[in-house]
């Protein structure tokens, strides 16, 4: 198929070009040969009159067309692909197929766990891929390699939907056998004694370590860890630890911790789910976004109603914004 002089089927071949800047790599993903690659970006040299790829040194890189190119054309694509994917309505108890959702272990423990086995029963062909967190969350919501991400509302990109799951407040734990403090913390003990931080993976600084070092609160960090081992590294020492109060609750079931006010103000934070605004109308994330919501405002270990009904195409007055 042509359109004003193009063959159609080059944006796929233009797309994975200027998104890998190597024949070689590119050839992987299209499965074809390095010279039929070749031809394809020489097709396309000729049409748009440019070339595209430059070599330098040993690397391809993006020539300023190109570059304004990439976008626009991934964002075709995608829509293209959103488009032909949408089924007249979704049935959980039918459907076969898979949801990626980019998450911290602290949302995996306080919301995912407890949505995976609602879906063991409502969605019994449904997976669940949990991401490791990224360095830049939002390039792969661009690229729909997550179906959803999951972070405070600060880290959300501004061009997407958004919906706020719930609020979450934040809490001090110490260990059980702490002499030092009693059931109450003041400020000097606070900042007096070792702290346990988290992060979001390797490069994220939690929303905590974030409000901590814009407010001016030095604190003594002794340990740097995810969220869920936080309990680890406090439990048999003097050390405390500022934690979401969901997944303080949480462990505190299994680990010898006591929850105790914190004695300076942390703003709560709105934990939000964001999707490329392609899948908005998708019966099956719509259905998937509904699950998540309800699990999350019901808050740990609460007994949802599966929805099992069929959901229809959505109206485009269905889309989400918060």
């Amino acid at each position: 198929m042509r359109f004003n002089r193009l063959d159609l089927n080059l944006l796929v071949g233009l797309d994975i070009l200027l998104s890998e800047k190597s024949i070689t790599r590119a050839a992987r993903r299209l499965s074809l040969s390095q010279s039929a690659t070749s031809g394809v970006l020489a097709r396309l040299r000729e049409y748009f009159s440019d070339e595209l790829l430059m070599p330098v040194g040993r690397n391809l890189i993006l020539t300023p067309l190109a570059a304004s190119l990439a976008d626009p054309v991934r964002k075709v694509l995608l829509q293209i692909q959103a488009t032909v994917d949408i089924r007249p309505e979704f049935d959980p108890l039918t459907a076969v197929r898979g949801f990626r959702v980019l998450a911290s272990d602290y949302i995996s423990t306080v919301v995912l766990g407890d949505l995976a086995t609602l879906l063991a029963t409502a969605a019994p062909n449904i997976t669940l891929d949990i991401l490791p967190m990224s360095a830049s969350p939002t390039d792969l919501l661009e690229r729909v390699e997550a179906d959803l991400i999951i972070l405070p509302r600060k880290f959300m990109s501004e061009v997407h939907p958004v919906q706020v799951l719930f609020e979450e407040t934040y809490t001090c734990i110490a260990w059980t056998g702490n002499t030092l403090i009693d059931d109450e913390l003041t400020m000097a003990q606070y900042m007096s004694l070792g702290h346990v931080s988290s992060r979001f993976g390797a490069a994220i600084v939690s929303f905590e370590e974030w409000f901590m070092k814009v407010s001016g609160y030095d604190r003594r960090v002794e340990v740097t860890t995810n969220f869920t081992s936080i309990p680890h590294f406090v439990i048999g020492t003097n050390r405390i630890a500022t934690m979401h109060t969901r997944l303080a609750k949480s462990l505190s079931r299994f680990y010898p911790i006591r929850l105790l006010p914190l004695p300076l103000d942390i703003p709560a934070v709105e934990m939000c789910m964001q999707w490329n605004q392609v899948l908005d109308r998708d019966p099956s994330h719509q259905w998937f976004r509904s699950m998540l919501m309800d699990t999350a405002r019901a808050g740990p270990y609460a007994t949802i109603s599966p929805v099992r009904a069929p959901i229809p195409m959505a109206r485009s007055t269905d889309r989400f914004q918060a």
